[in-house]
C-alpha cells in the first residue's frame, strides 16, 4: 500500500508546492482535486489543483514531470459533487465536469476518478435508484471506453435538518452499494472511508471482507463519537459524531488494515483532513498531515 494524502485541505498551496512538501515528508502519493474553477457551496469542496477544463498535451506533460521531479505518484484525481442534483442544469453541468475529470485521467497515466454517485433527497431510494441509472449510464460508458475506473466515496452528505435522512450521495451502505454494483458490474468500486461507516453502526472490516473486489482507493480519515449528544440527540441527530484524524476518533484501525491485507489490497491509502482543530492556519493542516502520518506508519512498515 501506497500512503498519501487527499489535497483538499491544502487549498491555497499550488500543485508543486504541493508535491515538495509530500516528497519533503515521505509521502507516497497525493490524490488531487479537480473541481471547476471558482467558490464552492461547502467546506472541502471548489478546491482546484488540476483545472481539467483548460487541459493540453503540454499541460499533461507539464503535470507528469513535476510528479516526476518530485517522486510522488497521484493516486486519483477526486471530484466529489452531486450527479444526482435535484436541478437539471445543475445536474448536467456537474456531469459535464466529471466526464472531463475522466477523459483526462489517461493523459496522467491515471487509471482511478474518485466521486460521489450523489443523490436527490426530494425523491425515495428506489426513485434515485432509477434516477442513477440514467445519468450514470453514459458516464459509465466513457469510463469504459477511456479505461478509467470510478471509484465512489460512500458519504451520506448529511448535514442539515433540510437533507435528512437521506442526505445527497445514494450509496452509504452495503445493501445500496450491491444494488449499484448489479447495475454496473464493471469499472465501479468503492473509495472506502472507516469515518463514515463507524457512526452508521456498520462493520468497516466487514465490509472491506465482503467487497473486497471492490476496493479501488481508500481514505483514511477518523471519527469521533461524542457519547453525552449521543445521549441528547440519539441517533436521528446529525452532529454527535466528529471528523478526526487517524487515532483521534473510533475507528478501529488494526481491524481495518488487517481486513485490508487480508484482502490483498495494494493500492493508495489517502489520508484525508476533516478536524477543524487543525483548520486554522497552512502549518495546522500541515501538521494534521504529519501526525496522521506519524500513526499510520505502523501499518505501512
Amino acid at each position: 500500500m501506497q500512503l498519501g494524502f487527499v489535497t483538499a485541505i491544502l487549498p491555497t498551496l499550488g500543485l508543486e508546492e504541493i508535491l515538495q512538501f509530500a516528497a519533503g515528508e515521505r509521502f507516497d502519493c497525493i490524490e488531487v482535486m479537480c473541481w471547476p474553477p471558482g467558490k464552492s457551496d461547502r467546506r472541502y469542496a471548489g478546491v482546484t489543483h488540476i483545472d481539467v477544463t483548460d487541459w493540453s498535451h503540454a499541460k499533461a506533460q507539464s503535470i507528469l514531470q513535476v510528479t516526476q521531479k518530485y517522486g510522488v505518484a497521484i493516486s486519483a484525481l477526486g471530484y466529489y459533487p452531486n450527479p444526482l442534483d435535484p436541478n437539471p442544469q445543475v445536474r448536467e453541468t456537474i456531469v459535464e465536469h466529471l466526464k472531463k475529470v475522466i477523459q483526462v485521467s489517461p493523459s496522467l497515466g491515471l487509471k482511478t476518478v474518485n466521486t460521489f454517485i450523489g443523490r436527490d433527497h426530494t425523491r425515495n431510494i428506489e426513485e434515485n435508484l432509477l434516477l442513477m441509472k440514467e445519468v450514470w449510464s453514459p458516464i459509465m460508458e466513457l469510463a469504459h471506453k477511456t479505461g478509467v475506473r470510478i471509484a465512489i466515496e460512500h458519504c451520506p452528505m448529511l448535514f442539515s435538518n433540510d437533507e435528512w435522512p437521506g442526505g445527497k450521495n445514494l450509496p452509504v451502505s452495503p445493501h445500496l452499494w450491491r444494488e449499484m454494483f448489479r447495475m454496473f458490474p464493471e469499472g465501479l468500486g468503492l473509495n472506502i472511508d472507516p469515518s463514515h461507516l463507524i457512526w452508521q453502526g456498520i462493520d468497516a472490516a466487514r465490509a472491506i471482507r465482503e467487497f473486497k473486489d471492490k476496493i479501488f482507493h481508500v481514505h483514511a480519515k477518523d471519527e469521533r463519537i461524542d457519547q453525552d449528544l449521543l445521549y441528547e440527540q440519539g441517533i436521528s441527530g446529525l452532529h454527535w459524531h466528529l471528523p478526526k484524524l487517524p487515532g483521534l476518533g473510533d475507528v478501529q484501525w488494526g481491524p481495518f488494515f488487517s481486513a485490508l491485507t487480508d484482502a490483498g489490497y495494494h493500492g493508495p491509502v489517502c489520508i484525508e483532513v476533516e478536524d477543524r482543530a487543525y483548520e486554522k492556519t497552512l502549518e495546522d493542516r500541515k501538521r494534521a498531515l504529519r501526525q496522521s502520518r506519524n500513526y499510520l506508519s505502523q501499518f505501512f512498515g
